[in-house]
């Protein structure tokens, strides 16, 4: 890997991990720019940033936890179902094509991202309020974040994140759990990636490089944020995301 090459990864990893830090998601940008803009193979692409994942994980997770933001009952729950979902998905990133739950994803998120944004009020407190899973809801949620995540190479809360303010949970709370499902799923599935073959391990460095500075940077300018506005952003970044990826399967389909 050039210099040039290992400077645009930190720089692209920088960018993200604020983005993951600050509302949760971010990760989903990491893989298409490495295909379209860097040339680097789509599977080589999906592991190297689900490794990178581990270190935003960390980082956010720490950072949410210090503040008392995190909720750890929920966050268990989630790792129960996410860590097997994860293996089995990043098995199915080598052989499955992605476009149908890269649909249900972008749909997800935009119509997520809409109902937040009708939403004239938070019914809960966005400050205080803890919600916490039921079991059955926190495993079943994890699992389908795990899969679909690993599969996609999304790293866990551009699905997450909009699963759980649809079941209205506090915003803060939705990306502090957002940060903790990155662990499970970056870590066992670059696992699966390195015994496949695919993982890029100086290239995930550089993005990891980039996205551990970011996540600590982004996940403390989310506790400065009024909850309110930070909701519109999560919700503008979800429709924003949810259109780019309509638009990709799309163009797929016509070319």
């Amino acid at each position: 890997m050039t210099i040039i090459g290992l400077c645009a990864a930190i720089f692209l990893g920088l960018v993200s991990g604020i983005s993951i830090g600050c509302i949760g998601i971010g990760g989903v940008i990491l893989v298409p720019a490495l295909v379209q803009i860097g040339g680097i193979p789509i599977h080589t692409a999906i592991a190297s940033a689900m490794a990178g994942y581990i270190l935003t994980g960390l980082i956010g997770t720490a950072v949410f936890l210090k503040k008392g933001t995190l909720d750890w009952p929920s966050a268990r729950l989630l790792w129960i179902g996410a860590m097997p979902a994860a293996i089995l998905g990043a098995i199915a990133a080598k052989a499955a094509p992605p476009f149908l739950l890269e649909l249900i994803v972008a749909l997800l998120t935009t119509f997520t991202g809409l109902q937040s944004l009708a939403r004239r009020r938070a019914p809960l407190d966005e400050q205080t309020s803890k919600f916490v899973l039921s079991k059955s809801t926190g495993i079943t949620v994890g699992a389908v974040t795990g899969f679909l995540s690993a599969l996609t190479g999304t790293g866990g809360p551009v699905v997450l994140v909009p699963v759980l303010l649809w079941l209205e949970v506090p915003v803060l709370i939705a990306i502090g759990l957002a940060q903790a499902i990155q662990l499970p799923i970056a870590v066992l599935a670059t696992i699966s990636n390195a015994a496949n073959g695919t993982l890029n391990l100086p290239l995930a460095l550089g993005l990891g490089a980039g996205l551990i500075v970011g996540a600590w940077f982004g996940a403390r300018l989310a506790h400065m944020l009024n909850q309110r506005v930070l909701r519109r952003i999560v919700a503008a970044v979800l429709i924003g995301i949810g259109v780019l990826l309509l638009f990709r399967i799309i163009r797929g389909f016509i070319g």
